[in-house]
């Protein structure tokens, strides 16, 4: 039988996680259940370990540090990953897993922005964020996927052990997203119910701050992922500015032989430079990245041919 384990990181979700936990209970008895409280002010630990879940602090704040720490730490077959807020029923869930228990996925996700969400949900500017981050990374990418910032997701052994989380916070999500899509994951999408926070309970997250983050991590992971296109795209810009402003200098000078516009020569002549050291730039970057997924796959091979087949461990365990 394969080994499953559902992963609940929390920060003070005392309202809800007594339901989470019995829920999956209810619906995969043999999974452990793991709760990473992350320095939780309230009884959010307490309740869980009553309740049988096997409790871990996570001292580093931030849902980026809790799944570093649960991806290394836990042995399992199939992971699956759920918010404690009550927002995804264990039932859909357990379908999304379904896909990577049967080697149908190694990164399998709820979407919920094709079912429920955007009637559930009461916060507009997350509904226009979950779609603008949505449409820029399937650009980016060339991609299909319905909800890249899902809370509810399912992942197999070697998604988990070959992925390095860098994000430290809530942008984690679309870190996972953008890593599955580049280094060629199979991908399945699941649509899911998605029910609001019960009354009382208040969501982490604030809208601007956070939304600015996720941005950013879009626009360092394309940097990262697709150097040759972003480079090329900056080296593009500068080019076009650059004869716009250069044409109408030589044009004077075809016509009275002189350049009676020097400084914006200068301009144009750098902006013009610049394009071509952003375009070498994108050119190298690309090479080293073709490299490091060369190294990638090898260390893939290698993980596989490594596999354990122990029980499920983890260590700091309350």
């Amino acid at each position: 039988m394969k080994k499953i384990a559902v992963l609940v990181p929390c920060y003070n979700e005392e309202l809800t996680i007594e339901a989470v936990i019995k829920d999956f209970k209810n619906v995969i008895p043999e999974a452990d259940i793991y709760v990473y409280d992350n320095n939780s002010k309230d009884n959010t630990a307490q309740i869980a370990k009553e309740l049988g879940a096997i409790v871990v602090p996570e001292y580093r704040q931030g849902k980026g540090n809790v799944v570093r720490s649960m991806f290394r730490d836990i042995e399992a077959d199939c992971y699956i990953m759920v918010d404690g807020d009550d927002t995804y029923p264990a039932e859909d869930a357990y379908r999304v897993a379904q896909l990577v228990l049967e080697n149908k996925a190694d990164m399998a996700i709820g979407d919920r922005l094709s079912s429920t969400y955007f009637t559930e949900n009461k916060r507009p500017f997350h509904n226009t964020g979950n779609k603008l981050v949505r449409t820029l990374i399937n650009k980016i990418f060339k991609s299909e996927v319905k909800d890249i910032m899902t809370g509810c997701r399912a992942f197999n052994r070697t998604f988990v052990k070959s992925f390095p989380v860098l994000s430290k916070g809530f942008e984690i999500e679309t870190e996972m997203s953008i890593h599955a899509l580049d280094k060629k994951f199979l991908i399945r999408e699941v649509p899911i119910a998605y029910r609001d926070r019960p009354d009382g309970s208040e969501s982490k997250l604030n809208t601007f701050s956070d939304g600015f983050r996720v941005l950013k991590t879009i626009l360092n992971l394309y940097k990262d992922y697709k150097p040759l296109s972003f480079f090329g795209l900056i080296s593009g810009i500068l080019c076009i500015i650059g004869l716009a402003m250069m044409i109408p200098v030589l044009s004077g000078y075809l016509r009275t032989s002189l350049v009676a516009k020097f400084p914006t020569l200068i301009v144009a002549i750098g902006l013009l430079t610049s394009s071509l050291v952003s375009l070498a730039c994108g050119l190298i970057l690309d090479t080293v990245k073709k490299h490091s997924d060369q190294f990638y796959e090898i260390s893939l091979n290698m993980l596989e041919m490594n596999k354990p087949n122990g029980k499920s461990e983890c260590k700091n365990k309350i």
